[in-house]
């Protein structure tokens, strides 16, 4: 017999069936959604793949190894294309991921006022809010006039090295690259930012504790904890890096060709769609479908990977 007064005795009441039915609409609805996701993806690379099937057919897996784009000819390839892509989004990440981890740091400890702190984090947020074509502009009037002098120095003191071998022209890789740098900054550093703040606590406190310092803790202890979200803060911010088309199209050169320098003009996948998509016609359309699949695939592998990275780290963290 209990021994709480019956006013204190609580009884669950069973749930209604509309209730149950309306958790099971709700479930099946969430499927539903998940599922159209993945049904739009695999229709837009079914109808791209479509339009490319041609130009596969008559060029082949020669498309991703040639250096020709003759619309005259109708001799199509895409290799500096995708060399260019794979350079800016590198050139990119190497200097987003260092500002943007750095930056997440700052913002997500007390090193700064909480009212400094806000400021900083809504101006970060900011910059993925202004148009690429702004950016672009800005890229033109304000980047590339103040590039060319450092890429001359570069080319006079350091033209032995092959990515300084050529003397700036204006439009280029690298102007390309530092404005996929500010574009792709507000990812890495936000996501960065909520994977350091969403630790526990504690970690802090134990490593100060043990008598660790202040960075001690910071790199010993939150980053590689926060390692998970840094790595796909920084495959998210790769995507967006090779997928950007009218800023890098309106700074980069649109030259189709290879160098090792990157002080030179170039091309990427996207600014080749941009420029000729307009005006192509006949077998030149499904060569810049095709491109664009091999765009699509390389965006899809890139966060095939981070998912896996991710998961590995969460893995290896659990053990």
């Amino acid at each position: 017999m209990s021994s709480l007064a019956p006013e204190a005795q609580t009884t669950i009441k069973p749930r209604a069936s509309w209730e149950k039915n309306l958790d099971r609409g709700f479930v099946w609805l969430t499927r539903l959604l998940a599922m159209a996701i993945a049904g739009v993806l695999l229709w837009i690379a079914l109808e791209v793949a479509i339009e490319a099937f041609p130009a596969i057919q008559r060029y082949g897996l020669g498309f991703l190894s040639s250096t020709a784009w003759n619309p005259v000819a109708e001799e199509y390839g895409a290799l500096p294309q995708i060399y260019g892509t794979l350079v800016t989004a590198f050139i990119a990440l190497l200097l987003a991921v260092p500002i943007g981890v750095g930056t997440a740091i700052v913002v997500s400890e007390n090193f700064l006022p909480a009212s400094v702190r806000t400021v900083v984090v809504f101006l970060i947020e900011l910059l993925a809010a202004i148009p690429s074509v702004v950016y672009g502009l800005w890229g033109i009037f304000v980047l590339i006039p103040f590039l060319n002098p450092i890429g001359r120095w570069l080319h006079n003191y350091l033209g032995w090295l092959p990515i300084f071998s050529t003397p700036p022209v204006g439009p280029g890789i690298l102007p390309a690259g530092i404005i996929l740098t500010i574009m792709i900054l507000p990812i890495i550093t936000a996501i960065s930012r909520d994977a350091l703040v969403s630790l526990p606590p504690d970690l802090r406190q134990a490593a100060y504790g043990l008598g660790a310092t202040r960075w001690e803790t910071i790199f010993r202890v939150l980053l590689p904890a926060a390692t998970s979200g840094i790595v796909g803060a920084t495959m998210l911010g790769l995507g967006r890096a090779m997928g950007e088309t009218m800023a890098v199209t309106m700074i980069i050169g649109n030259s189709n060709r290879i160098s090792p320098s990157i002080l030179t003009t170039g091309n990427t996948v996207a600014s080749l769609l941009a420029n000729q998509f307009a005006e192509a016609d006949g077998i030149q359309i499904s060569a810049l479908m095709y491109a664009a699949l091999i765009l699509f695939g390389l965006t899809l592998l890139v966060n095939i990977l981070a998912e896996l990275v991710v998961r590995r780290v969460g893995r290896i963290r659990s053990h």
